[in-house]
């Protein structure tokens, strides 16, 4: 599983240029005014021959009364919580402020490993104002200028100085790893109990995996799975305000550990943005993936609901129209069993190696489909 690295900091400090240019893209928007950055941003790098994830969180407003903003703070805590090492950037073109040392005193509470950065430091002038972040207590500083790259090296030193080095995943031998994710309340932990209830043959727990006690091995018609993280599966919600956040670090984690991932949909509620960011978690890492439709049970239908649903989900999700969808009542178990079989069937298709020659074919037959425009009076 990846370390984490999270960047917090008060507004327009420059979290969401540092963000970009560690990332050596860009993913997050940036702008002048404070407060561009409201939902947590997310993104897996490999930039420095080491991997991890990397999160903006929004500016940090301690004494603001602002709804948005007082979730901005909630998101920003749930970081630090589940980060493993945390960028404080500083603006460096204003004096120090009572909220940094408001956020200074956060991360020391939270023990977590902490890098301290001026950033906008891009002048011998501008230089001479650390002197000025020495009075918050806190030591080394980098100065850095997110936006011309200076200071980077030492920033990106200090972090790979600092990351803990992810332990390996001791190997499960043929069992295949399973996460069940999905946003607050759609049903994951019933399907998971329905799952591996009691009428089914659950096996001791696996010596020797990593974080045993988050992971529940099961056997099931000779084929061994591990689900993963299935504690967090059981945890409880944060504090309102953060509970979309939290299931986002949630499904990153295990997304990270699995070979399928199960997404789990409220059928009454129908396809959300929530559940959408965590498709493209899923997507993004290349999973493979089931969808299941919950609930489905307490869903008024006809003959056509099913079809109507499926067309929905592959418009919202099509970044996923590999994944089967199914539909099932975790409550009630119906369909449920047919979940082991479509894990298996994707996991499969997953393996599969597709001939060069195949790969040539399909190519010539799209380009012959659809031929590229010329390039400057050429064919391409």
């Amino acid at each position: 599983m990846k370390p984490i690295v999270a960047i917090v900091g008060r507004p327009n400090a420059g979290k969401s240029t540092l963000f970009n240019k560690l990332l050596g893209r860009r993913k997050a928007i940036v702008g002048d005014e404070p407060g561009v950055t409201r939902d947590l941003n997310f993104a897996d790098t490999e930039e420095f021959g080491r991997a991890f994830t990397l999160i903006d969180t929004g500016g940090f407003e301690p004494r603001s009364t602002d709804v948005i903003l007082t979730q901005v703070k909630s998101q920003m805590n749930l970081a630090i919580e589940e980060a493993d090492l945390i960028i404080f950037l500083m603006d460096g073109r204003s004096a120090p402020t009572s909220a940094d040392a408001d956020l200074i005193a956060i991360l020391r509470k939270s023990g977590k490993k902490a890098i301290y950065a001026v950033n906008k430091i891009d002048t011998p002038a501008r230089k001479d104002l650390l002197s000025e972040f020495y009075t918050l207590g806190i030591s080394p500083l980098i100065a850095v200028s997110a936006e011309f790259g200076i200071g980077l090296d030492e920033l990106v030193d200090t972090i790979l100085e600092k990351l803990p080095v992810a332990p390996p995943e001791e190997p499960v031998g043929e069992r295949i790893r399973v996460a069940i994710v999905g946003r607050p309340n759609v049903g994951k932990s019933s399907l998971l109990n329905r799952l591996i209830g009691r009428d089914r043959a659950i096996v001791s727990p696996l010596a020797g995996t990593t974080r045993d006690s988050l992971d529940t091995p099961f056997e099931y018609n000779g084929r061994k799975y591990l689900f993963v993280d299935t504690a967090g599966i059981r945890r409880k919600s944060r504090v309102v305000e953060s509970v979309e956040s939290y299931s986002v670090m949630e499904a990153i984690r295990s997304i990270d550990r699995c070979d399928v991932a199960v997404l789990v949909v409220d059928g009454k509620d129908g396809l959300t943005t929530q559940d959408e960011k965590i498709a493209g978690i899923i997507a993004d890492k290349g999973r493979s993936c089931v969808i299941a439709v919950n609930k489905w049970d307490l869903v008024e239908k006809d003959s056509k609901t099913a079809d109507h649903v499926t067309l929905k989900l592959r418009e919202g999700v099509s970044f996923l129209s590999y994944a089967p969808v199914l539909f099932i009542s975790a409550l009630s178990g119906q369909r449920v069993s047919n979940m082991f079989g479509l894990i298996d069937c994707v996991y499969e298709e997953a393996l599969t190696r597709i001939p060069t020659a195949r790969l040539n074919d399909a190519v010539a037959d799209m380009v012959a489909r659809h031929h590229p425009p010329a390039w400057r009076g050429k064919e391409i």
